[in-house]
Parts: structure tokens; C-alpha cells; sequence
């Protein structure tokens, strides 16, 4: 049964990919090929160094970007089948799509907008390379620190429901969980990544389309992983009624 839920995922995370994949092409990729030339453009002002590619762009937007997003999409389909029966049955009466996507939501929040909301996206070729260890390191204890917290949100949740009511158990969670988070997006640093006088607008909108990527991806992920679930089921109920 493992098997079969880890292969469905990795299938769904791939057919996730392409979706993304066309996304990161129509929003993403612009947004890099500015900041590039942002940067090229510094150097060739005697601001900063230049140095030479060793993939060439044309290698880097297509064959890489497929491959990277295409290993991506199978490895966060595989955790994410994962997870899904990790909480099969944990969540009440909930069915295959109805967990798929509660899921779906709890992994994009904990894994992708929690450290987003604190160290949001920055595109490659821009900021301080002295402060990308130390933004990395803190990128990561951030999406660490997301998934503990709507671990524990969840637990605390359904601890909550019989004494509470789903509604007011949700709320009181919601309300300590973004408390949690306004209180450690307060105390941890933020280094210094974009270069003075780098374009607003380039920015924003690389970091919008960063984070519709990973919205798009964990979405169909979600959506894809229930449907062929409840419709297995679906016919192994059939099969059983014969």
C-alpha cells in the first residue's frame, strides 16, 4: 500500500511540475533576466565583479529548469504521500481529496509561506554573496520552525474540538499560531540582500511568481494525489462488491 502511495505521489508531483513549470516560464524567468542584467550592468560600472558563466542562460531557462523542476516536483510528490498517510484517518471522517488537500495547505503554509513571510525570495544573481550562507542557514531554521508549529497547530486543534467546536478551535489555534510567528519574525534577524537601487517592481514580481510556483505545485500535488486516490478506492470497493 506504501509502495503504491509513494509512486502515485511522485507521479503527481511530476505532472505538478509541468504546471509549474509553465508558470515559472511566463512569470519567473522575466523577472530573472532583469535582475541579470541589473547585475551585469553594475559590473560593467565598476561596482561589482562579473563573472563568467558557466551555463550559458539559454541552458539554464530550459534543460536545466526542466530538469530542476522536474526532480523537484517527484520528490515533493513522494514526501508528500508520505505525510498524506501519516494523516489518513487522523483527521476524522475526512476522505482521500478532503485529506490530500488539508495536507496540501499545511505543507505550502509550513514548508513554502512561513519562511517566505520573513525571508522572501531573491532572484539568482542578486545581493550581498558575503550574507548568503547566513540568509540560507536562516531560511531553513525558518521552514523548520514552520513545520514544528503547524504540527503542533494541528494537534492542538483536534485536542481542541471537543471542548471548543471546530469553529472556535480553529480560531483560537489560528490566533496562537500567528501570534507565534509575529513573535519570531521579531526577534530573528534579517540580513541584508538587495543591492541599493535595485528595482522595486523586478523584485516584487519575482517573488510573486516565486511563490505562485510553490502555490501551483503543492496545489495540484493536493488536488491530483486525492482524486487518484478516492478513485482507487473507488474501485476497489467496486471490485470487493462482486
Amino acid at each position: 500500500m506504501m509502495r503504491t502511495l509513494l509512486v502515485r505521489g511522485m507521479l503527481a508531483g511530476l505532472a505538478a511540475a509541468a504546471l509549474a513549470l509553465v508558470v515559472a516560464w511566463l512569470y519567473g524567468e522575466p523577472q530573472v533576466g532583469h535582475a541579470i542584467a541589473f547585475e551585469e550592468a553594475r559590473a560593467h560600472a565598476g561596482h561589482a565583479g562579473h563573472e563568467p558563466e558557466v551555463v550559458g542562460r539559454g541552458v539554464q531557462k530550459t534543460a536545466g529548469l526542466i530538469t530542476a523542476m522536474a526532480v523537484y516536483g517527484v520528490a515533493l510528490g513522494g514526501l508528500f504521500s508520505i505525510a498524506f498517510a501519516f494523516a489518513s484517518g487522523r483527521l476524522g471522517r475526512l476522505g482521500a481529496r478532503a485529506t490530500a488537500a488539508l495536507v496540501a495547505l499545511a505543507g505550502f503554509v509550513a514548508i513554502e509561506l512561513v519562511p517566505f513571510l520573513k525571508y522572501p525570495a531573491t532572484p539568482p544573481a542578486v545581493g550581498n554573496p558575503t550574507t548568503i550562507g547566513g540568509r540560507t542557514a536562516l531560511y531553513f531554521c525558518m521552514m523548520a520552525l514552520g513545520v514544528l508549529a503547524t504540527t503542533a497547530a494541528v494537534i492542538v486543534c483536534r485536542r481542541l474540538v471537543p471542548r471548543l467546536g471546530a469553529w472556535n478551535a480553529a480560531t483560537v489555534t489560528a490566533v496562537g499560531y500567528a501570534v507565534l510567528l509575529a513573535v519570531v519574525y521579531r526577534l530573528t534577524p534579517e540580513p541584508d540582500a538587495i543591492p541599493e537601487h535595485f528595482p522595486a517592481t523586478v523584485l516584487w514580481n519575482f517573488r510573486i511568481a516565486s511563490l505562485g510556483v510553490q502555490l501551483v505545485l503543492w496545489a495540484a500535488i493536493g488536488l491530483l494525489f486525492g482524486y487518484l486516490t478516492e478513485r482507487a478506492g473507488a474501485r476497489r470497493r467496486s471490485l470487493a462488491s462482486v
